[in-house]
């Protein structure tokens, strides 16, 4: 089907009326919208943030950390509803000036530090705690998938996932240019778990940790509505044989549920103060 041709205004403004699902948020201004704190409790690490492919990255990561035995890593994570324009709020904003989740605020040391970017996130824990991230030769090849999959991801979700699921109108070229870079990064990361055990090399690392949250639900389904037959995702054995362990660890069955609010009641958990949040949960 021929799209429409469109013709950009000689000066670009900001249309509110343009349709899609985030139309009503989606803004050129960054800042506060309106005054609100963000709620604090009592653990060193509160995580703001909701279950989305890159909030479940800092969740997995916090609970490895907890599953590895460091008990230092306790948090709370609190909800931030993107949908109702929650990332905002002037106490989110203070910690995070880009305005999108995850941000987490460490209390550990003398001084408390804001850290946002999920990449950010995952490598200043892996650091603090000495986990998840090589100091030997393998470093670089680590380093290397985390950055391929924070420079990957907009492709997968800015660009198919809106295109395909959420845009007013679908279009045959911004589809078939976005469901193509999707279906290579597929293809690249197959290759490479062809050659080795994780994506960084025989470890689970934060590389892993990055990229299962926006690969698993293609694997499995349950995103973008029929994006994974769509996609023929079943072509790349490897990355499900990859999803498929990976979503068995104990640590990754609790992260990829804290600041759910959607789905099976029983797989839901809006904050997330302790181990005993989780009792009663589907697991």
């Amino acid at each position: 089907m021929p799209d429409a041709t469109y013709t950009p205004p000689e000066i670009w403004s900001h249309d509110a009326e343009n349709g899609g699902k985030f139309a009503s948020i989606n803004r050129p201004t960054s800042g506060a919208r309106e005054e609100k704190e963000l709620p604090l409790g009592q653990h060193d690490f509160q995580l703001y943030s909701l279950a989305t492919p890159n909030g479940v990255k800092a969740t997995i990561m916090l609970e490895e950390l907890i599953e590895a035995g460091h008990s230092g890593a306790e948090y709370d994570a609190w909800t931030i509803d993107i949908g109702d324009g929650a990332q905002f709020r002037s106490g989110f904003v203070d910690l995070n000036p880009n305005s999108k989740i995850p941000t987490l605020l460490d209390r550990s040391g003398p001084q408390p530090v804001r850290v946002f970017e999920s990449g950010a996130i995952l490598m200043h824990l892996a650091e603090k705690f000495g986990a998840f991230l090589p100091t030997d030769h393998t470093r670089a090849e680590v380093l290397s998938w985390l950055f391929w999959q924070v420079g990957s991801a907009p492709f997968i979700g800015g660009g198919f996932g809106h295109f395909y699921a959420y845009a007013p109108e679908k279009f045959e070229y911004p589809i078939n240019r976005y469901a193509m870079e999707t279906k290579r990064l597929f293809d690249v990361a197959d290759k490479r778990l062809a050659q080795s055990r994780y994506l960084g090399g025989e470890d689970y690392t934060v590389a892993d940790i990055a990229a299962f949250p926006w690969i698993a639900p293609f694997v499995f389904g349950g995103i973008y509505g029929e994006a994974r037959k769509f996609l023929s995702i079943h072509e790349y054995e490897h990355v499900e044989r990859w999803v498929k362990a990976i979503a068995e660890r104990p640590a990754v069955k609790r992260g990829r549920i804290v600041n759910k609010t959607w789905g099976e009641e029983d797989e839901q958990l809006r904050e997330r103060h302790s181990a005993k949040d989780f009792e009663g949960k589907a697991l």
